[in-house]
Parts: C-alpha cells; sequence; structure tokens
C-alpha cells in the first residue's frame, strides 16, 4: 500500500480531516514559506492527534547491521521497516519540515512542537541528520534541466531514515507545485523506499504511482484551494492513492 502525507497543514481542523481520510502522515511547515506555522499552531495541531509517538509503546525491528551503513539499499529497506513499526504503534505520524535552518533551532522547535518526525528539504547535509534529535526524513531536489545521470549520486546511507524526491525549480527547493521527470524518480524507487513530492494533486496521483511506485507520496499545494487546505481535495487525494493501490 502506498503511504500518503499530506503536508501544508495549519489548523487542527486540517489535521484532524487528513487523519479522518487516511493520511498516514500530516506535514506541518517551520520553514519560510506561506505555509510556515508558529510552534504553538504546530503544537495544537500535534496535540489535536493525540500523544506524541515518544508515549507509544512499540516494537521496532533490530538496529541495522553495521556493514549496511556502506550499502543504499539494506539502510534505507531498514529505515522503511522502522518507520512502518512507528505507524502501527500511531497513525498519522506529524512530520515538522525545515529548510536551512540551524540544526539547535530545529531541534528546539521539534521538541517543542512535539512533532515525531523531521523533515530535512533545504541544502542540508547528511551530515547534519545525525545532529537532529529526532529521526530524519532527507530531501533531495531533482532539476528538471539538471536530472542526474546517476540518482544516487546525492545520497548516502547511515544518517537519514528516509529519503525524499522533489521538485527543484529556480531557487525554490519544493512546494512549487511542479513535477520534475518520474523516470529519474523510478530508477531510485526500484532500488530503495522512497517518498515522491512536487506537484502531486488528485488528479495526476494514479498515474505518479503507476510510473514510479514509491513508497510515500506526498502532497501540499496539491491539497490546496486559494492558499488554504481544502479538505475535500485532501479527501480526492486520498481516495486516488487508494484507488491506484487497488490496480
Amino acid at each position: 500500500m502506498t503511504l500518503v502525507k499530506i503536508c501544508g497543514n495549519r489548523t487542527p481542523e486540517d489535521v484532524l480531516a487528513a487523519a479522518e481520510a487516511g493520511a498516514d502522515f500530516v506535514g506541518m511547515i517551520f520553514a519560510e514559506s506561506p505555509r510556515q506555522v508558529t510552534v504553538d499552531e504546530a503544537q495544537t495541531m500535534v496535540r489535536a492527534l493525540g500523544a506524541p509517538l515518544a508515549e507509544h509503546e512499540m516494537a521496532l525491528p533490530p538496529p541495522a547491521q553495521p556493514q549496511a551503513r556502506e550499502e543504499i539499499e539494506p539502510w534505507f529497506r531498514h529505515g522503511a521497516e522502522v518507520v512502518e513499526a512507528y505507524l502501527e504503534a500511531k497513525r498519522p505520524l506529524t512530520v515538522g519540515v525545515f529548510a536551512d535552518q540551524p540544526i539547535d533551532e530545529v531541534n528546539e522547535l521539534a521538541e517543542e512542537a512535539g512533532v515525531d518526525l523531521v523533515q530535512l528539504s533545504g541544502d542540508e547535509s547528511w551530515e547534519d541528520c545525525f545532529l537532529v534529535t529526532r529521526q530524519v526524513i532527507q530531501i533531495v531536489h531533482v532539476s528538471p534541466l539538471d536530472s542526474p545521470s546517476d540518482p544516487f549520486e546525492d545520497v548516502q546511507p547511515g544518517f537519514a531514515i528516509a529519503l525524499g524526491l522533489d521538485s527543484a525549480h529556480g531557487p525554490y527547493r519544493g512546494g512549487s507545485g511542479r513535477t520534475f521527470d518520474w523516470e529519474v524518480a523510478r530508477r531510485v524507487a526500484d532500488r530503495i523506499p522512497i517518498m515522491l513530492m512536487g506537484g502531486l494533486r488528485p488528479e495526476n496521483v494514479a498515474e505518479a504511482i503507476r510510473a514510479v511506485e514509491p513508497w510515500i507520496v506526498d502532497v501540499a499545494s496539491g491539497t490546496e484551494v486559494n492558499g488554504r487546505k481544502d479538505h475535500d481535495r485532501v479527501r480526492e487525494f486520498v481516495r486516488a492513492v487508494r484507488r491506484a493501490d487497488e490496480r
């Protein structure tokens, strides 16, 4: 089953609607963005969904073997197993989204808000993931003008628990509402579980799933109307994903 992340939430009503629709993750953006929320707003959304992950009992798979740290496939497959175990304990998981912010600030905001996972969506290094006190989803941006011949050249195992691929358009690091070359994403998804981002919406997510077969699909602007989260669009997105899974 393809997992769903609804990002760019700003109110308790947003995250509750996403949870009711069947989302597996809800994201709240702390980075500079039209969707940026305060720590108080994030706290309110987190509390609306109940106790944070840290308060849940869960059975995690055994740690990855040390030698796997140098191998991409086993590292990220193990990361997917850990995330799936988290979801068995709590669904949806809350994700704090950051970009090009000091790691001390990331940790402070994540702790104060009580989010379950951290997503680094800027130009952070893989080593920065080590300094974050939450498990990290690291985002790699793919430019439509400069798609890498080897999409794994910017991917390193042993740091983040999961990998996301997003579009890069000029100065933008995600949130542009534009897709990138899904063939690049497919080549990565053939080897490891990935989160696919960038320009997804209810009308094209089934096509994206068929083309890429991602582990997670992530949407923000595709579930908005006039810059605000539209709960009907959220439900349409999740339904489209579930229908695609059934085919």
